[in-house]
């Protein structure tokens, strides 16, 4: 048993989620990811059962373990009743708190994710806020997407939205003591500490990277390299 498995199995989520793999595969048949990533549950599962730090290092650095959508589907379908989804969040965090993220192309999309999420929770209260939302970033999203963020206060309006207003309603301004609220918890439940250590392992690769910090963002947030998924060539 090594270091990084005994790490892992503090994580409750080990606890809870492998038991007694029997490595049938049902887990990998019954997986929305691995039906379009090279990606591969019942091996994951598998390695941390070896225990063997070599390879569980080999997964913490790698892309595979940020493909999982933690859909759940593996622990209805598994005879042993094990959860592969309970692993894999277990080995993200790992890979987080070690700074292994930065090592693959996927993992380095952390440092977005909690800029923008922990962001929006912590200065307006809200995962997804429209003055953070650049359409820029989400072209997907439209043309009429483009016209109701450039028109959000007439559009919110029409729908009854208490936009940025006081008192309740959906999108009101979230008082100043609420947000102070939530800092605290963020403070004592380890999720301040965690932003800090995500934004300190993505400052250092970018400067590896030789890039400054918008620059990093922007590379994180919209680069995505071929040999993700399956059927794409290497």
């Amino acid at each position: 048993m090594g270091r990084l498995y005994d790490e892992l199995a503090k994580d409750y989520r080990i606890k809870e989620g492998l038991k007694t793999c029997i490595n049938c595969g049902t887990c990998t048949a019954i997986c929305p990811a691995a039906e379009f990533y090279r990606y591969d549950p019942r091996k994951i599962v598998d390695i941390v059962q070896s225990k063997d730090d070599a390879e569980i290092e080999k997964l913490l650095k790698s892309d595979v373990i940020w493909y999982c959508g933690e859909c759940m589907s593996c622990v209805t379908r598994c005879p042993r009743k094990n959860a592969p989804g309970l692993v894999l969040m277990a080995l993200r965090n790992l890979s987080a708190k070690l700074g292994y993220f930065v090592f693959s192309e996927k993992g380095r999309q952390l440092y977005p994710l909690t800029k923008m999420l922990t962001g929006n929770i912590l200065n307006y209260g809200y995962c997804v806020y429209p003055d953070t939302f650049r359409w820029e970033d989400h072209v997907e999203s439209g043309p009429v997407m483009k016209w109701h963020l450039e028109h959000r206060e007439d559009t919110f309006a029409r729908v009854g939205a208490n936009y940025k207003g006081k008192g309740p309603g959906i999108l009101r301004k979230i008082p100043q003591e609420s947000l102070d609220e939530l800092k605290s918890i963020f403070d004592v439940t380890g999720g301040t500490e965690r932003i800090e250590t995500v934004y300190r392992y993505s400052e250092e690769k970018a400067r590896e990277m030789g890039m400054d910090m918008q620059e990093y963002f922007d590379e994180t947030f919209n680069h995505i390299s071929p040999g993700h998924i399956n059927g794409e060539d290497e």
